[in-house]
């Protein structure tokens, strides 16, 4: 249909003389008496239009945070289909940057170059997307080829009639184009550079080290709960990052010490909890598996879970301080989050550096750990620990 549009006005532009008043060749083709309602046609197909850019911005952003193509950001579920989603944020970023589009260009003249190109560019990646798609996923390779070639030429025909737009306002598009580019390649390589040494221990070993501190009455008390966020999905398994806060960053000597996973699940409506006491009574793990659809207060739901271990009579809440205990009040909690820094100890490619550079900038508009997980900020740190790499010095300082 496109196509047949283009066409028939490039046609109509051919076979008659071009006024010399400015003028819409859509328009001047339709008879005088269809005009108003060509017009109200016109006009809806925008909005629908608008709406379906509105819904796939959604989509798009939200499946991109999944995939950690994207910073964290509020998203919502208004119906039972995860895939149908409301994003506050990106909602008011559109109004705003739409808003400040018209008054930059003033006139939908002024537009065409940058509406032009943009569609261009992403018929042009659709194309290549669903050609590359097609060919891992064919068994008839040579179907895919035949498609790649027919759509990129008839694209590839309309990206050349459109480069000369660039300095007329296409070069809007692809400033839009790169900023996201930047966003998307720093926060997805960022975290790739990051997790890259992220290392997940068994607990088997560390076991008998936690009991000993616990009962070390040499390290003051940290908190008499001390609970840790973990994405360890193996029970048996912890990320090195927790060992070295309990132990080498800063001893930490607390009577219970928690480890909460957050499972979040397919099923929209799943709202459970499991515990296994590793350590009796010392080391707790809490697994909460949360459907997409129920808001993850942490904090509340873990004090849910706290009351029903004190009613079964699995733990008692006491405070570790004496002069407290005797009077009934109950053991205080403090929430660790942490968050693993790239010290200057080790050299990095300036490919890497750049990245992470990239990965910082896209932190500010992340929402934090915090935010994420309703959790109490009274009671909550965010403790940064240190990315180690193994890595042999150049060159060892010599003493004299």
């Amino acid at each position: 249909m496109l196509l047949l549009n283009y066409f028939g006005q490039g046609a109509w532009l051919l076979t008659n003389i071009i006024p010399e008043n400015d003028f819409n060749p859509f328009f001047t083709i339709v008879p005088g008496w269809f005009l108003f309602p060509a017009v109200l046609i016109s006009t809806a197909a925008a909005i629908i239009a608008s709406q379906a850019l509105i819904t796939g911005s959604f989509t798009l952003i939200s499946e991109a945070v999944s995939l950690n193509f994207w910073p964290k950001i509020r998203i919502l579920y208004p119906t039972h289909v995860k895939g149908q989603v409301y994003l506050p944020s990106i909602n008011w970023f559109l109004w705003v940057t739409c808003s400040l589009v018209v008054l930059f260009f003033r006139e939908s003249s002024n537009m065409e170059a940058a509406y032009g190109l943009a569609i261009t560019i992403t018929m042009i990646m659709t194309t290549l997307l669903l050609s590359y798609y097609l060919y891992q996923r064919s068994t008839t390779r040579r179907f895919s080829l035949l498609i790649l070639i027919v759509f990129l030429t008839i694209e590839g025909s309309f990206l050349v009639a459109n480069l000369h737009k660039f300095k007329y306002g296409g070069w809007f598009t692809l400033m839009l184009a790169l900023i996201y580019f930047l966003v998307m390649l720093g926060w997805y390589f960022g975290r790739k550079i990051r997790n890259r040494h992220i290392t997940f221990v068994n607990l088997d070993s560390y076991l008998p080290l936690i009991r000993d501190l616990s009962k070390d009455k040499s390290v003051p008390v940290t908190a008499t709960n001390l609970v840790y966020l973990i994405k360890a999905n193996n029970k048996d398994q912890v990320e090195a990052k927790v060992l070295y806060s309990i132990f080498q960053k800063q001893p930490k000597r607390a009577e219970v010490y928690w480890l909460l996973h957050v499972d979040r699940v397919d099923d929209p409506h799943r709202f459970e909890y499991e515990i296994e006491q590793i350590i009796p009574g010392i080391l707790i793990r809490v697994d909460f598996h949360i459907g997409f659809k129920v808001d993850p207060r942490i904090n509340l739901y873990f004090k849910e879970a706290l009351e029903d271990l004190v009613e079964s009579g699995e733990i008692t809440l006491e405070s570790s301080y004496n002069s407290l205990k005797k009077h009934g009040f109950p053991g205080d909690f403090k929430f660790i989050i942490i968050e693993r820094i790239m010290i200057r100890d080790f050299k990095l490619s300036n490919w890497e550096n750049f990245i992470l550079t990239l990965n910082n900038i896209a932190q500010l508009i992340s929402l934090p750990e915090i935010r994420t997980l309703k959790l109490d900020p009274t009671n909550t740190i965010t403790e940064q620990v240190p990315i180690i790499i193994e890595q042999t010095p150049p060159k060892r300082i010599k003493r004299v």
